[in-house]
């Protein structure tokens, strides 16, 4: 048995490498899906002048998606690191369960999708239009698949199915229920509409910091008039696109709301704060597991509730009101407080998907694998010193990490299209489409 204070540090770093890597993973989740329905419709239209509209947007936001991937791929091979550091239990109870799963994201993550990655940033001009595109659906396709690998495996320490028990551990015997395992695909749902809402609150921030730049200096957003549409139309498409996408996120939010009952008893009546049922269920696991406190923290777990769904409100009132002002162009081009509002929204999903997150973790507690394997039990026999030096490793580089992520991404929408180098042409000087004759067709 390992000291609290080691457990609790340990406990403290997982939660901040993993809900900062998920900042990543949900704006890169979100963006990619934008880029490649907006590089689809490019190449739909390509002889036409919103072909070319729509190429410089895909450049624009593309630029943006590749550096969040960039850095977010770094703060992933880090996370995963720290399980053999900290949590080495886990591996030795269960890693023959899930251990497959993270094995296949580590190869769709890695491989497949950095491979296609690098094809469509180096392949502007190389390739012809429909086999660019093609490169990048198969980059979000492998994003999201990756996505659901790591999904099959948190979802089983929720809630663990198809596994028989041993006498070193778990071992799997049903592939299927782990694949298709209620707990996974719910939150498997919710992940994908919540990074489409972060992708577009994103889109319509940025969007609006050059609309508003651009009346307040008097210039063209961007410095050039095809730029100011450039940012019109995007932030048209993420107002129209955040309403949909935030209910669709909040009906796998109810679903897994709903499954709580039946999957994690203690964790649905601890956040609706069912005081008798809290007892009732404590006793009982008691009595089936020994002694010990089965309650999570209650305020932390209320909390994180709490605020992902104030958060989640936030967002649909005023995603819904961005909508109606976004089918006049007036208001689009010229309505200041707006755009300062779009800007200062920016924030919320990153607060609600992480609320949603601890919620999620910490409603688990004390079990790792739930029902199955304590917490406790999971860490690796590490003092509380070498957790401490662990900590502060592991936090500064995250922070690190964080800082330049933020800092580039701004630097780069602070500059704006004319300024990004994905899929410039240095045949001509502003990046455009090549001109004729040109071996590959321009979109």
């Amino acid at each position: 048995m390992n000291g609290s204070e080691a457990l609790d540090l340990a406990r403290w770093q997982f939660a901040l490498t993993a809900a900062a890597h998920f900042l990543f993973v949900s704006l890169t989740l979100g963006l990619a899906t934008f880029v490649t329905a907006v590089q689809t419709w490019a190449v739909l239209r390509r002889r036409s002048r919103q072909g070319a509209l729509y190429e410089r947007m895909v450049r624009f936001w593309g630029q943006l998606y590749v550096v969040n991937y960039a850095v977010g791929i770094v703060t992933g091979i880090v996370m995963e690191f720290q399980f053999g550091l900290a949590w080495s239990g886990l591996g030795h109870y269960a890693g023959n369960v899930f251990g497959a799963s993270l094995a296949m994201e580590t190869v769709v993550a890695f491989f497949v999708e950095s491979t296609f990655l690098g094809l469509w940033i180096f392949g502007w001009h190389r390739f012809g239009p429909r086999v660019h595109c093609a490169l990048l659906w198969v980059v979000t396709g492998t994003a999201y698949l990756s996505a659901y690998w790591i999904l099959v495996a948190n979802g089983f320490l929720n809630h663990p199915v198809g596994h028989t028990q041993t006498d070193h551990g778990i071992e799997l015997a049903d592939a299927g229920a782990v694949l298709t395992n209620p707990s996974a695909l719910l939150a498997f749902g919710h992940i994908a509409g919540g990074a489409a809402v972060t992708a577009a609150f994103f889109v319509a921030g940025v969007s609006a910091y050059h609309l508003f730049r651009c009346r307040t200096t008097g210039e063209d957003a961007g410095g050039d008039a095809d730029d100011a549409v450039l940012f019109r139309r995007s932030l048209r498409i993420a107002a129209f696109t955040a309403p949909p996408a935030l209910l669709f996120t909040a009906v796998f939010g109810g679903l897994q709301l709903s499954a709580l009952a039946s999957f994690q008893p203690m964790k649905d009546a601890v956040w609706k704060a069912e005081t008798a049922k809290i007892a009732r269920l404590q006793a009982d696991l008691v009595e089936r597991f020994g002694p010990g406190d089965h309650v999570p923290p209650e305020s932390l777990t209320r909390g994180a509730a709490l605020l992902m769904l104030v958060a989640f409100a936030l967002m649909l009132y005023l995603s819904l009101g961005s909508a109606l002002l976004a089918f006049f162009r007036p208001a689009v081009e010229r309505f200041r407080a707006w755009h300062l509002l779009l800007m200062a929204m920016v924030p919320l999903p990153y607060v609600a998907m992480t609320a949603g997150w601890v919620f999620r973790e910490v409603g688990r507690q004390p079990w790792v694998v739930h029902e199955l394997l304590r917490t406790e039990d999971a860490l690796t026999d590490v003092s509380a010193g070498a957790m401490r030096v662990s900590l502060t490793v592991f936090g500064t580089l995250f922070a690190l990490l964080l800082v330049v992520n933020w800092w580039l991404l701004l630097r780069t929408a602070r500059r704006g299209p004319r300024a990004v180098t994905l899929g410039r042409d240095e045949r001509v000087p502003d990046g455009g489409p090549s001109p004729e004759p040109d071996p590959v067709p321009s979109y």
